[in-house]
């Protein structure tokens, strides 16, 4: 029975990593704001909770406490993103002046699957395959009569996926703490459309690889290890850290991104605890701290550019020092509740809040990922089905948030650019114990 349901698991992972390619956005940066249909219904907090085999993923520890089963997802995410410019170009030489008016990104609603899959190796131990993605920075701007996209060179905007497969081992080194280490192949795929009007500021002064290049991939290998520790029966602590994931160049868009087309996934760390008040009551706590600033295509300063105008020829796109999307490292509060409602149904609710990562004086080549959002309210349920497993929902709504900044490539005070974006995730989640 267990060989069974090891070869669906595996069938469903097969298929998983295909649709995994849908392009997707995120909420905290271009992370997810949490893993898994139960830990998104509590605003993603959930790093010291052994809820199901989709906890692997935050806490590779957890899962030795979750026992023989396996969970499929999948989310519908719509986010509404845009920007506006106000003031009118100021046509003077060395500008580079956007056209003024307010604009919308279309492709506003995404599906995201997700799978994970968890065996007890005896009492102590375990093993689990987990499967993940991110995105975030999806925009496209079409055409209009008289708008010929953000940049002036027609239909703009990019598409970043991120798929994260591997396998976890977790075993109990003392009768309350475990400890559990993941292995993962990233696969990212990334185009880029609409962006030659920056063909002048390339390092290597040839903007083949700039633009409308299609999609190109890049892979690395990364780990993740975590604790978990039951301080008593009420409460639980954990923690678990992920390093920077070093990935191969885009070699589509070597022109584009800051050391000829590297795109690194970010380290993070997440701290967090469960507190039981009842036996049918959790209160998680989690922060998450993602090291955004430390990867140059995602970190880097839109101002290093200007260095490589006045001769460092490194500061211009593509260049070891060359300009990125400027985004500050971000620090995440997830809080969450969950209780038994009794005949089957326990309910969620949670916030998650992080300052946004870009700042004012980095609105321009954010137009292409306006990843502004802040706030986040989430609520769900699941519902015991019995012999068929448990059906879960999560819904996470993220109101409107607003970043304004000059275009740094105008006249000072010329011109003024809004960024804004608002969220809309509903997931459903089927888990099955064996």
């Amino acid at each position: 029975m267990i060989r069974a349901h090891a070869v669906a698991a595996c069938i469903v992972a097969a298929l998983a990593i295909t649709l995994s390619s849908i392009p997707a956005a995120a909420t905290d940066g271009y992370f997810s704001h949490g893993y898994g249909t139960r830990v998104k219904g509590m605003g993603g907090a959930g790093i010291a909770l052994a809820n199901d085999s989709t906890s692997a993923i935050m806490n590779p520890a957890t899962a030795v406490r979750v026992g023989n089963r396996y969970d499929l997802s999948l989310a519908l995410f719509h986010p509404e993103r845009g920007y506006r410019v106000d003031g009118a170009p100021s046509g003077a030489p060395g500008t580079f002046g956007l056209q003024p008016g307010s604009f919308q990104s279309d492709n506003n609603d995404f599906g995201v699957p997700g799978i994970s899959y968890n065996r007890m190796i005896g009492p102590r131990s375990a093993f689990a395959i987990t499967i993940s993605g991110n995105g975030g920075m999806n925009t496209t701007y079409r055409t209009a009569p008289g708008y010929n996209g953000p940049f002036g060179a027609g239909e703009a905007g990019v598409n970043l996926s991120q798929l994260f497969v591997g396998p976890t081992y977790a075993m109990e080194i003392a009768p309350r703490t475990a400890i559990g280490i993941s292995a993962f192949l990233a696969y990212q795929m990334f185009e880029a459309r609409g962006v030659a009007g920056f063909g002048s500021m390339v390092a290597d002064g040839n903007p083949d690889h700039l633009s409308d290049n299609g999609a190109s991939s890049s892979n690395g290998l990364g780990w993740r290890i975590g604790v978990l520790h039951d301080v008593d029966d009420r409460l639980s602590l954990g923690a678990a850290f992920e390093p920077q994931v070093h990935m191969s160049r885009f070699k589509g868009y070597s022109d584009l991104f800051a050391e000829q087309g590297k795109f690194d996934i970010p380290a993070s760390a997440t701290l967090g605890l469960a507190y039981r008040p009842t036996p049918k009551s959790v209160v998680a706590l989690d922060y998450q701290h993602i090291w955004y600033r430390w990867v140059h295509s995602v970190g880097n300063p839109f101002s290093n550019i200007y260095q490589g105008m006045q001769g460092a020829a490194d500061s211009l796109l593509g260049g070891d020092n060359g300009p990125g999307f400027g985004w500050r490292n971000m620090a995440v509060l997830k809080l969450g509740t969950q209780w038994d409602a009794g005949r089957g149904w326990t309910l969620r609710t949670g916030v998650n809040y992080g300052r946004q990562p870009v700042p004012g004086s980095e609105v321009l080549f954010n137009i292409l990922a306006p990843g502004v959002q802040e706030w986040h309210f989430t609520g769900g349920f699941t519902k015991d089905v019995g012999s068929a497993g448990e059906l879960s929902f999560a819904l996470m709504y993220s109101p409107d948030h607003t970043v304004r900044g000059f275009n740094p490539m105008e006249a000072p005070g010329q011109q003024l650019i809004s960024l804004h974006m608002h969220q809309v995730e509903v997931e459903i989640g089927w888990g099955r114990k064996f």
